[in-house]
Order: structure tokens, then sequence, then C-alpha cells
């Protein structure tokens, strides 16, 4: 008697759910993922994580200023005074104040990107495991002697199960110049009133800083001001405050913004202006037109400092962001190349 044939059913898997659920509209894209969430700004104040939108879903805090990676004027040691009347108010830049402090410096090109680009057209990339974000932006303006359209370029990856994201900004001179600057936030200003929103602030060139030191004004090269000496490269550029409830005073994590590359940041300074200012300035060496520099980071949230270290340690020396459909990478890539 010949056998019935058997049927057996079997279901196909079902693909996997992705890493993270990206949403776009007219004025963002929202990254939300299994250990951070984020978006980045089109319109308004653009480049960079946009404020307030980094959680850290492990503890609940955010980001306490005004956005991550934020991104301003080219740069160069030196004065406009000898021309600053004819300059448009965006490229003036003055100093001897309370906001720039005593050193001179003048803008190469413009405008602020943060506050005067107005729009950007980010792009979103999902991957396996990770999010990536890519904008640019080209300078429309520039001093007398000097060209605009410089190009800057940004790219933000967000890997799966990480309290931090890993960022990129490259620049692409149309000049040459001698110490040519980027001025960036990192990793984003101090909101606070009388040091309510922080603990303590960590400069891994200084120590650690408490709160109240921040109440009184102060200017940049007043305190805490980091001026590079290629005699005297830190082995870590770490920057961070350690967040804490402002209603029950209790400590969450740390926020760090950590320059992989210590010897690509010509200066930086942690200074109080009615919020603490940590602004960073990298580049500073000489540069042809058509040859770029670039700095990476890691920017996110860290329960130590010795957790910090051990994720620096793991990418130090990078200094460009790479990635495809298929991955990323943080890579090291000599000054001057494209």
């Amino acid at each position: 008697m010949p056998f019935a044939s058997l049927v057996i059913p079997f279901l196909l898997a079902a693909p996997p759910e992705p890493a993270f659920k990206v949403t776009e509209d007219a004025e963002r894209i929202r990254i939300v993922g299994s250990a951070l969430e984020a978006s980045i700004r089109k319109k308004g104040y653009v480049s960079g994580v946009e404020a307030q939108s980094l959680l850290d879903t492990k503890t609940g805090f955010r980001d306490l200023g005004f956005g991550l990676d934020i991104v301003d004027w080219l740069m160069e040691p030196g004065s406009d005074e000898a021309y600053r009347e004819k300059l448009d108010p965006e490229l003036r830049y003055e100093f001897n104040n309370a906001w720039h402090g005593k050193k001179g410096r003048r803008s190469i090109e413009g405008p602020q990107i943060c506050t005067k680009a107005r729009e950007l057209k980010p792009t979103a990339m999902q991957g396996k495991d990770f999010v990536a974000i890519k904008q640019d932006f080209a300078y429309t303006m520039a001093i007398p002697g000097k060209k605009a359209g410089s190009k800057w370029e940004q790219t933000i990856v967000f890997p799966a199960g990480k309290r931090w994201f890993a960022s990129c900004d490259k620049i692409t001179s149309v000049n040459d110049a001698d110490a040519l600057t980027l001025r960036i936030d990192l990793p984003g200003h101090i909101k606070h009133k009388d040091g309510d929103t922080f603990s303590e602030a960590y400069l891994s060139y200084f120590g650690k800083i408490p709160s109240k030191e921040f109440i009184k004004s102060f200017t940049p090269d007043e305190r805490f001001q980091y001026v590079r000496d290629d005699a005297k490269i830190p082995k870590r550029m770490i920057r961070a405050y350690r967040i804490r409830d402002p209603k029950t005073g209790a400590d969450g994590p740390w926020l760090a913004g950590m320059t992989l590359d210590p010897g690509v940041v010509s200066e930086a300074w942690c200074h109080q202006r009615g919020y603490v200012c940590m602004i960073e300035e990298f580049g500073g060496r000489p540069i042809k037109a058509g040859e770029s520099f670039s700095a990476a980071f890691i920017i996110g949230y860290f329960d130590s400092i010795e957790e910090m270290e051990r994720v620096y340690d793991q990418y130090a020396g990078a200094n460009l962001l790479e990635t495809d459909g298929d991955g990323w990478k943080l890579t090291r890539r000599k000054a001057g190349k494209r």
C-alpha cells in the first residue's frame, strides 16, 4: 500500500525589526532607538543634533544646551579692525569683550551656519544596525581678499544599542590659509541657573570643575582655556558635564564630547556667559585651496569618566567618519588630503 504523501507546513521567518525608527517631515528627521533618541533640524537653528532632543533612554535625561556639534564660521587668528566697518555685520568679529575674550580672531567665511544658513537638506541612511545622517553647506560670504564657497560636510552615525553617536565635521577650503579653523560647540553649551542642572564639568586637560565655579560670568581666556602646544598634546580631548535633576539634586549621567584626535584641536574654552559656553576650534594648520581638514567625535552619555576613556581609546586618533549602506567606520586621514 503506497504511503500517503506527507505535507509539512512551514512558516517563513519574519524579517528582523529595524534597530531604529526613522521618521521625517518638513522640519526635522527623528531617530528613535533602544538606547538613544535624537532629531536633526532642517530649518531654523540647524547643524548637529537638535537641542534637548538627545534622550538617554536608560536614565531619561536629555542634553542641556542649544544642540550638539553645532557649527559656526571659518576663522583664523588676527583681527578685522582695519576693515571691520566695510564688512557685513555677520562677518564682523569683535573681541576684548566678555563673550569673545581678549585674543584677536577674524572670520574668513560665513555666515554662521547654525543661525544664518536657515535651511539645510540632511539625508538619512539606515543600515542593518545604524542610522547615518549627512548634511553640507557651502559658505556664501568672505572677507576682502578671500573667496566664498568653502564646503562644510557633516556626517553623524547612531550605532544600535549605544548611548552615544559618532560625528565628523569636514571643511574643503577654496582659499589658501596659514591657520584656518572651524568653530563648533562641543559637546554643546549648558543652560543652568546657579548650577542647578549639572553638578560638575570635566575637561581631560584640566580635570573636574564643580558647577559652583560657573555661577559668576568670566571671559573665555580668564579660566579653563585650552590652547594647543604641539610639544604637549594631551592624550585625550574629552569635554563633559554631569547632568543632575534640578528638582532633587540627584546626579544623572555624564554627557561628553570627545575629539578623537586631540592634535586637531587648536583652542577650546569653557566659560560662563549666562550659560556655560563650550566652544572648540579645530584645524589651525596651513592649507591650500582644494585641500581639506576634519575632526571626528563621539558624543553621548556615560556613567563614569573611566567609561568615557575606554570608549575614547577604542577609537583614538580618528579624524574622519565614513559610512555607506553596509556599515560605518572611524578612520584617520592625512591632513590636506581631500
